[in-house]
Parts: structure tokens; sequence; C-alpha cells
């Protein structure tokens, strides 16, 4: 029997970024999860806030040199990693200079959202698919945790569906209460509409109004997770209509055991190996 594997995706993670409900479940829950025989990835975007001497960040060489198309312009990937020693557990990131060499994560010194947040999210989540095909690393449940996530399950159920690594994968989409999706314009449906997409593949990420990246998300997952107590009336309200499973918020302390047999009741116990 080989180890379940398990793809923790997120925006945020302690001790990399400050202290927030997607930082703080983004670290404990990866270190439960490999403590308790699980395989383990997890990625992020190594923003310009993060101190690559303090935290020991040095370059992939072997995962790095890829280029990443965004609105028909390449983008060079470079892939980081860092030790955390008191998990035993491996953090990598996704860097570029254009997108996160600021200082700032998501908004500017005065707090406006940065107007290239929706080429930033392209970048991420088209960079986190090509980097796993690199790691040649077949997992059997993705997690996204945050907004910046929102656009995989969409990727892994259209643009990269016959992809034989991600093919038996469960895609877990956690909602937080935080999203900047009412700064994001029309523009972002083309931006994200990598490889053959269409327009019509977006339409969950719209709704009539503007851009609902959380029930895009919800549409292409296969399961959800509260990751927030309180969530918006509209949130609330598609994952009523969501006929898939749903766990509801299990708080930011104690929630490890719960988020793993949810893991269970969407994939087998155990992964048999290939003969």
């Amino acid at each position: 029997m080989s180890k379940k594997k398990v793809l923790i995706v997120t925006q945020e993670m302690q001790p990399y970024t400050a202290l927030t409900e997607v930082s703080k479940i983004a670290r404990s829950l990866p270190q439960y999860v490999q403590e308790n025989g699980m395989e383990i990835r997890v990625l992020m975007p190594r923003f310009g806030n993060i101190n690559e001497r303090r935290h020991r960040l040095h370059e992939v060489v072997r995962l790095s040199g890829m280029n990443i198309i965004v609105d028909d312009d390449d983008f060079p990937l470079i892939i980081k990693v860092a030790s955390l020693p008191e998990a035993r557990m491996q953090v990598y990131f996704l860097d570029n200079e254009d997108f996160f060499k600021r200082k700032f994560i998501f908004k500017d010194a005065d707090d406006n959202p940065f107007d290239d947040n929706p080429d930033r999210m392209v970048f991420f989540c088209k960079g986190v698919i090509e980097t796993v095909k690199k790691f040649g690393w077949a997992p059997d449940i993705v997690h996204c945790h945050g907004w910046m996530t929102s656009l995989i399950p969409l990727y892994l159920k259209t643009a990269y569906k016959n992809e034989p690594l991600f093919q038996n994968a469960k895609v877990v989409y956690s909602i937080y209460s935080d999203t900047l999706s009412d700064n994001f314009t029309d523009q972002f449906i083309s931006k994200a509409s990598i490889n053959n997409l269409t327009e019509e593949d977006l339409n969950a990420y719209k709704n009539g109004e503007g851009v609902t990246l959380h029930q895009g998300a919800i549409t292409y997952s296969d399961a959800i997770i509260h990751g927030s107590e309180s969530l918006t009336e509209s949130v609330t309200k598609e994952l009523e209509g969501a006929e898939k499973p749903v766990l509801e918020y299990q708080g930011d302390e104690g929630f490890e055991p719960t988020y793993v047999e949810f893991y269970n009741t969407l994939t087998p116990k155990e992964v048999e190996e290939e003969s």
C-alpha cells in the first residue's frame, strides 16, 4: 500500500505571512496530515515580504525555468523551497519578479487592491499545476485555501482534465470570508481562459454583476470546507444548492482530525500501489 498523497495549495501560511485564518489553518493542517501517515506537498506564492534569509529559501533549479502565459505574455516561474524544522516539512514557493517582488501581499500601502491581482492569480494557479507536473507526483487530494487558489478547481476539471497525474484527484476548496473579487473587472474572464477554455467554461465565475470567485470554485470542486465561521449570504446560498459534500466550519484549532476524516470520505483510506 502506498501513502495517500495530499497537495495543499494556499495563498498564505505561517510563519511566512502574517496571522490570518488562512495562514493559521494552512500551517497546522499539512503537519498533521504528514504526521498521520500521508504524503504531503505544500505550495504557496513567494511574496516579497517573505524574508528569504531568515526562512532559508533557496531555488530548486530542476523545477525552475518554466514560462507561464498570462494574457498572451510569458512570465518566468522560479520555484524555491524552505524547510520547517519543527515539522520536518518542506514548503515550495512560486516566485516571479513582476508579480511577487513587492512588499505587500494583495493591497498597497493605502489599502487599495493591486490592479494586477487577477494576473497574479492566473499565474499562480497555472504555475501550481505545472509545478506538480514537474514533480511527477499524482495527488489523491488537492486542497485549495483562499480566493487566490479558486481557479485551480476549474483548471483541473477542464484544461487539465486529461492530464494523467490529476485524473484521480479529488479537489477540495476551503472558503474563507475574505475575497477581492469585487475589484475584478470583466477582463478577468479572458485572462483566466487558458489553453482551450471558453468564456462558457468560466460562466460559473460570473453572476451577471461581476466576478464571483467562490461560486466558480464551488462549481468545479469535488467537496467544500467552510474555512470561516461566517460566509456571505450569496456563498451560503450557493453551498445550499451544491450537490456535493460540504464540511461545516470546524474552528481554527483541533480541526485537523475532522479534515482528514473528510478526505477519507472522498477517496479510499489506503491507495493501492499499481502493480
